[in-house]
């Protein structure tokens, strides 16, 4: 008995041999070269990264309060002082010789008022006697009493001078680094001069030193509830600089800019090196807690989909897509709140070739490049 194969059917069983032979031919796709990493149960610190400048606490303009002509100036441009140091020594001469001649008024009354208070006792004496008229006794005491009114007077007229000599020694009133003087030996000042010409120097308080930052509005309860604690610490690295220096938040202003939402803070550092400079720009971290058994991973692990986002775990040679809930980012690590276990593996460089089910080659990760001596 004969097959008997029609056309239609022999053109089919042909088109199914040939699709099954290039499906055997057809070269299977490479596994992706990444590099892996473990999700970690770690604690990280809660903060914020901001740049600041350095503020001087105190920045005093001296100025005269006389007029006079400069004698001498007492320390040299840029030097560290303490409160109360020469600063400026002022021509006092004449304000000298006036207080001088205030004191020799001050002696004659105290020689009258003895001479008052004798002239009193020898006339109650007389007046006991009957020998003189009551109204001399009353004169003597009168006048004694004028006496101790004009010296109370003398007392205050040296008290006003003395303070005014005051005015032609010209103290540091708080410690600090002077600027750059102005005027020299020689040079007339004005009193009250509040021209830029009228300051003699300008001394910066700089140990202590404030480093002003401004803090997005949404942290606020976060750092109050800092401050109240153990103290929101912060640090400071001068740009250009390696260095982190340590210091704490020591004062909020007390309104957030309605046009920015931002509120501006102070660190406070004690400086006793004077790393910090005023008008510096600073990269600066505020710590306001830290959270302990967290699960994060590297930054760069971390995709994003439309449905949100996700990861890829490896599992021998081949990966899953695993969908995530993040929280913050902290030091180049992502918080995983849901979706991830702490010792599993993840895809960290090459995820954004993956998809699901993908095969894998694990290579090292790429050491960064070493940095050229310096010569």
């Amino acid at each position: 008995m004969k097959a008997n194969f029609s056309m239609p059917a022999l053109a089919v069983a042909a088109i199914a041999l040939a699709s099954a032979a290039g499906a055997q031919d057809a070269p299977r796709r490479p596994p992706v070269s990444v590099t892996t990493a473990q999700a970690t149960t770690s604690s990280l610190p809660y903060e914020i990264d901001s740049i600041g400048s350095v503020q001087a606490i105190a920045s005093i303009q001296m100025r005269s309060r006389v007029d006079a002509q400069v004698e001498s100036i007492a320390v040299p441009d840029g030097a560290t002082v303490k409160k109360g140091d020469v600063l400026v020594r002022l021509d006092s001469r004449q304000i000298s010789a006036q207080l001088k001649q205030a004191q020799a008024q001050l002696a004659r009354d105290q020689a009258q008022l003895e001479q008052n208070l004798r002239d009193v006792k020898r006339y109650t004496e007389l007046v006991e006697k009957k020998a003189t008229p009551q109204i001399n006794l009353d004169n003597s005491k009168t006048a004694t009493l004028a006496t101790k009114a004009q010296i109370a007077g003398d007392e205050a007229a040296i008290e006003n001078l003395k303070v005014q000599l005051s005015y032609y020694t010209i103290l540091a009133p708080v410690s600090g680094k002077v600027g750059t003087f102005s005027l020299r030996s020689g040079n007339m000042v004005r009193a009250n001069d509040n021209t830029p010409t009228g300051v003699l120097v300008t001394i910066n308080q700089i140990a202590p030193i404030y480093v002003a930052l401004s803090i997005p509005q949404r942290y606020l309860p976060d750092l109050r509830a800092a401050m109240k604690g153990p103290g929101a610490l912060v640090e400071a690295r001068p740009q250009g600089s390696s260095n982190w220096i340590e210091g704490k938040v020591a004062v909020l202003d007390n309104t957030i800019d309605p046009a920015t939402g931002m509120l501006v803070a102070r660190g406070e550092f004690s400086n006793t090196d004077e790393a910090l400079w005023p008008g510096q720009l600073c990269d600066v971290k505020v710590r306001l807690r830290m959270d302990d058994n967290l699960t994060t991973v590297p930054r760069e692990a971390v995709q994003v989909g439309q449905k949100g986002n996700y990861l890829f775990v490896a599992n021998g040679d081949k990966v899953a897509l695993r969908p995530i809930k993040v929280g913050r980012e902290q030091g180049g690590r992502t918080i995983v709140l849901e979706g991830v276990k702490s010792g599993e593996t993840i895809v960290v460089e090459g995820a954004n070739l993956l998809r699901d089910g993908a095969s894998i080659a694990v290579r090292p990760p790429q050491k960064p490049a070493a940095k050229p001596s310096a010569s």
